[in-house]
């Protein structure tokens, strides 16, 4: 990293601001360029294992992407806020993000309650009632983290 200075190299303060975070980026393999897509997620810790939990229609190009290559690249930031100076005319932006890539699974049915429930949990909590209905009709998917790295630029 070329800014060293802005290395979060703490697995626990990584962890903290994927928790943060309300939107991850995926980078799939799509030949010539990458196909990338914003997703709603969950994550699991396990010791310093990170999962990834995704969800979405039954069909779709990202699905086929992940049959041919489970390789991905993902992308996650949080904490932005202008810092401006008119004085000196300087402007900045504070954030916090990570960064990693791992492999990405299909889960099967017998999976997809557990992690709908990690998912949901990151945004409303443990206690939210899933749709029974939209289960079955709900595909599921997680990103083993193989690597990641943490950045942050905060002023104050």
């Amino acid at each position: 990293m070329r800014r060293s200075d802005r290395e979060v190299k703490d697995f626990g303060e990584i962890v903290e601001i994927m928790r943060r975070c309300d939107v991850c980026r995926i980078a799939l393999n799509n030949g010539d360029y990458p196909y990338i897509l914003p997703l709603n997620f969950g994550l699991k810790i396990s010791g310093e294992k990170v999962e990834l939990y995704f969800h979405g229609a039954e069909e779709g190009t990202k699905y086929e992407l992940i049959a041919k290559d489970p390789r991905v690249g993902f992308e996650m930031d949080c904490a932005h806020r202008l810092v401006s100076d008119p004085e000196s005319g300087s402007c900045t932006m504070e954030y916090m993000s990570v960064v990693g890539r791992g492999r990405v699974e299909i889960l099967p049915e017998s999976e997809k309650r557990e992690a709908l429930e990690i998912l949901m949990s990151h945004y409303h909590g443990s206690d939210f009632k899933l749709n029974e209905a939209a289960i079955p009709r709900t595909k599921v998917f997680k990103l083993t983290v193989e690597e990641m790295t943490g950045k942050k630029r905060m002023k104050g």
